[in-house]
């Protein structure tokens, strides 16, 4: 396996810990599978003879289902289960980028995530862009992905909710 790519991994395991969250979408070869159906711009990549050095992933959805996922009705998962094939969408999701650490600062995630938004717009008439932050730096590459698309930006506020915990959950603003 090249370097690059273990590192990557590592990565991504250490920052999501998608394996102790089970409400994260942990990327099998089912998952990118579904991703590629949904649409071929979900997941990109930028290399170098070493392997990857950055990763992206994101994909459309319908706004229905964007509101649902900010508010916490329904989970990541669920967020791309739900998602219809061969429909309209109006909204993208954010998922995940992921940069090594040598590589950051130079503007790669947001080339890669500007490129496969405006891949998704020339199929889909996107209104909406979502995410769900992990970082600060997270929300500030979706903050300038969305101003250089000119495209609202919606954030997820907290988990799902919980049954009976609905009460304390709070309203993201939606446009």
């Amino acid at each position: 396996m090249q370097e690059n790519l273990q590192r990557m991994i590592k990565l991504a395991d250490q920052f999501f810990e998608t394996r102790n969250d089970p409400e994260q979408i942990s990327v099998t070869p089912r998952v990118m599978a579904r991703l590629r159906r949904i649409h071929l711009a979900t997941l990109s990549e930028q290399r170098t003879r070493k392997g990857p050095i950055a990763w992206i992933l994101v994909f459309p959805t319908t706004k229905r289902l964007m509101k649902k996922f900010v508010e916490g009705l329904i989970t990541e998962k669920e967020l791309l289960r739900r998602t219809p094939l061969n429909c309209t969408y109006e909204a993208v999701y954010l998922c995940s980028a992921l940069v090594l650490p040598e590589h950051r600062g130079k503007g790669t995630a947001k080339r890669l995530l500007t490129k496969a938004v405006r891949s998704i717009q020339r199929d889909h008439p996107i209104e909406h862009l979502f995410f769900w932050a992990f970082s600060t730096r997270g929300a500030r590459l979706a903050r300038t992905v969305a101003q250089t698309l000119k495209l609202p930006l919606v954030r997820r506020i907290k988990k799902q909710a919980r049954a009976g915990n609905r009460a304390h959950q709070r309203k993201a603003k939606l446009p």
